[in-house]
């Protein structure tokens, strides 16, 4: 079969004026920079402090200063405030608490959690996006209900809430037109509690979030049964169809079988691309599922209030070291152990991460009311969009482009125009189109809608 190379055209201008006007191919040196500038040590340091509260199970003591969730979430709380006070107090930190009733499963007395969050303010007052990264702080053993017995959750999750951490320490030492929340959900093992209560707070104040990543076991390279060692690989999870799909949008999305096209899946696939550029040597796998089988995480509840969220988890799971009591048996040792993960892998996956928000943040807002024109029968494709209404102008476009059986986009045209007449046939292409700046910063791709 024809495989279409990965190139970049350019529509409507000449060779000289493309050369002069198309935004940069290269790689952001500032973000790059940042990557680079993720300490494997600070990973392991804060991954050994997390252990140190013995337990961070949601049912444990909330009083003690050096056991237990309540001491755990405030450690998270402190180093927050430390990387805001040396960034010139960019980053707003607090601990955002509600409680949970007993729900006949997983909480067995009234508990008030709280999620713990960072949120470094967008520098332009226009624009309202809101980008989201989360790990989940608390820890478990065999007996999801056992609160008492050391948890040290190294890997599940605290190599997600350490990757937040560092993430917040770096990125918040630069400046974002958009706001990014940096945060430790609480609850995720008893219920997805801190998670939901964050997705339905963002749903009624109105955010625009535009993405949220969560991070959920992701720093061991080992798997077990079988024993698989894989360093460079790390996996992103979306769902297809929406959660929140009405029958007219079910509708369009059967006629156009777009059912690989959802924003949550446009979002891993971009979590790719950056990867290419900003992380060499490592590579997002993108897994066409909401999670891992039969399985959930704290990306879910954003899902099913409508936003775009996607979960990252290594490779290959090693299930002797997640949701074990601490034991040994025939000589194999149980438990989630720092001694058992991978750092130098963990640093990789928290690059990922930042290559990703960093890229979106900094680039303009997407295109607005994106649509293909269908009043006549043709072979030609044209498309037209609306500049996005609020945050920085963009300085062109792309129309992204790839075949109806191909995982990922193929070929990118640059307009500076807000309409598009490509020679290729809607019947063979699937199309996108993403904003872009000067410095070559893109938005999330937008599908266009058929219209007359």
């Amino acid at each position: 079969m024809r495989r279409l190379t990965p190139l970049l055209f350019t529509l409507g201008l000449s060779a000289s004026a493309f050369a002069q006007n198309q935004p940069s191919t290269t790689p952001d040196p500032i973000i790059s920079k940042m990557v680079q500038e993720v300490s494997e040590k600070n990973l392991r340091t804060d991954i050994d402090k997390l252990v140190s509260f013995g337990t961070r199970h949601t049912l444990s003591d909330t009083k003690s200063k050096k056991r237990g969730i309540g001491a755990a979430r405030n450690w998270v709380e402190d180093e927050f405030k430390k990387y805001s006070k040396a960034n010139g107090g960019r980053l707003k930190v607090e601990q955002d608490t509600f409680t949970i009733k007993p729900d006949g499963r997983r909480i067995n007395k009234p508990v008030v959690m709280a999620n713990v969050m960072a949120t470094l303010p967008g520098t332009d007052p226009t624009d309202k996006r809101v980008f989201i990264v989360s790990g989940h702080i608390d820890s478990r053993v065999s007996d999801v209900m056992n609160a008492t017995a050391d948890a040290p959750g190294a890997n599940d999750d605290g190599s997600g809430t350490v990757a937040v951490m560092e993430l917040a320490r770096v990125m918040s030492q630069q400046q974002y037109p958009a706001t990014i929340i940096f945060v430790a959900v609480q609850g995720e093992e008893q219920g997805l509690y801190g998670s939901t209560h964050l997705a339905k707070r963002a749903k009624k104040e109105g955010w625009n979030l535009v993405a949220m990543l969560n991070n959920d076991i992701m720093g061991n390279s080992t798997g077990h049964d079988p024993e698989i060692k894989n360093t460079t690989q790390l996996r992103v999870f979306s769902e297809g169809v929406p959660a929140t799909e009405t029958p007219d949008e079910a509708k369009v999305r059967r006629t156009l079988s777009s059912e690989n096209d959802s924003p949550s899946r446009q979002l891993a696939r971009y979590t790719r691309m950056v990867t290419k550029q900003h992380v060499p040597g490592h590579e997002v796998v993108l897994e066409y599922r909401p999670d891992r089988f039969l399985r959930g995480g704290d990306h879910t509840p954003f899902n099913q209030q409508g936003f775009t969220a996607v979960r990252f988890s290594e490779m290959n799971e090693d299930f002797r070291h997640q949701h074990q009591d601490l034991r040994t048996e025939n000589g194999t040792e149980y438990g989630d152990y720092a001694k058992f993960m991978d750092f130098a892998y963990l640093r990789k996956n928290t690059g990922v991460n930042l290559a990703t928000l960093a890229s979106l943040a900094l680039a303009p807002a997407a295109p607005e009311n994106v649509g293909v024109l269908t009043a006549e029968l043709t072979n030609r494709t044209q498309l037209k969009w609306e500049a996005p209404k609020a945050g920085e102008k963009p300085a062109g476009y792309y129309v992204l482009m790839r075949e109806t059986s191909a995982p990922e986009w193929q070929q990118k045209f640059y307009v500076t125009d807000t309409k598009a007449d490509l020679p290729h046939s809607k019947d063979n292409f699937i199309f996108g189109v993403v904003s872009v700046d000067a410095e070559g910063h893109e938005s999330l791709p937008v599908l266009p809608k058929p219209v007359r």
